[in-house]
């Protein structure tokens, strides 16, 4: 019988507890086959249970090859990504993101609601679309929270995968456009829900730089060059506002704006005019 899903788990093996309650909260699902693939990020994986695969990596190739990794030593129809810090609290999640993608055939990406049951209240940052609104409420999105993401393997391969050169930060919106650009909805689940503790991403120089030189990217590598500018003038703009009273950050940032100019990206393949206008149909055309 074919497994309903490649399941890739990526870590650095930084987090032994936290990576033992996310594979048992896979293992625990019911109602599907799973192929669970453990990447180790710059390590190799021992001592996992019977039947739970390795990749190992000889060094740290970031969050988007490392994702890449797993999927490519997997053949399951449907591909669940998973970071070792989250988990999946229900044991019928993936069951269940199975029959959304049966019952809505145009859906090609579905994020859970994210939260922590530790945390009072959860970032918003964990809702993907611009006018946040209730947690709970499910929508279309154009961009995605990765760390539990289900996707078709057909939709993923039309996508082209997570963007290797990424390394970190906006890897989510990069897969979301592309996905809408293979004619599939991108799906905020508010009825289902994953785990996941409350960090402060903005604690390292090295987010503001990787989030300027990656906004960069995107426009270079995904948009039609009449949006992409006014895209990357748009965020320039924000976080300049955001950062107003926070120099050492604006430094980090704009450094790296000029290296996403002045690195190379990859491969430009832009989303067509059909989707700019899907997506400025649904509210979030590529401008910001």
């Amino acid at each position: 019988m074919q497994t309903d899903y490649a399941v890739v788990l990526l870590t650095q093996g930084l987090r032994p507890a936290e990576f033992d309650r996310a594979l048992r909260s896979v293992l625990a699902q019911q109602g599907v086959s799973t192929d669970i693939v453990v990447v180790g990020n710059g390590w190799q994986p021992t001592g996992l249970p019977e039947g739970v695969r390795a990749v190992g990596l000889p060094e740290n190739v970031g969050i988007p090859a490392g994702r890449n990794a797993g999927v490519a030593a997997t053949s399951a129809p449907m591909i669940f990504f998973l970071d070792d810090d989250a988990w999946l609290p229900e044991p019928d999640t993936l069951l269940r993101m199975s029959q959304m993608f049966a019952a809505n055939p145009r859906f090609g990406l579905i994020q859970p609601r994210v939260t922590d049951p530790q945390a009072g209240a959860d970032p918003t940052r964990w809702i993907p679309r611009m006018h946040k609104g209730d947690p709970r409420h499910s929508s279309a999105v154009f961009s995605v929270w990765e760390g539990a993401v289900a996707i078709p393997r057909e939709v993923f391969e039309c996508a082209g995968g997570w963007p290797d050169p990424f390394f970190y930060a906006h890897e989510g919106i990069e897969l979301a456009w592309r996905v809408w650009n293979c004619d599939r909805i991108v799906w905020y689940a508010g009825d289902l829900v994953a785990h996941h503790p409350v960090i402060d991403p903005r604690r390292h120089d090295e987010y503001y730089r990787l989030n300027a030189r990656n906004r960069v990217w995107l426009a270079r590598r995904n948009l039609p060059w009449p949006v992409g500018l006014p895209y990357i003038g748009t965020w320039t703009a924000v976080q300049r506002i955001r950062s107003r009273h926070d120099p050492q950050a604006w430094r980090a940032w704009w450094a790296g704006f000029r290296e996403g100019w002045e690195s190379d990206p990859g491969a430009r393949r832009p989303i067509s005019w059909m989707t700019v206008a899907e997506m400025a149909r649904y509210g979030r055309p590529p401008v910001v």
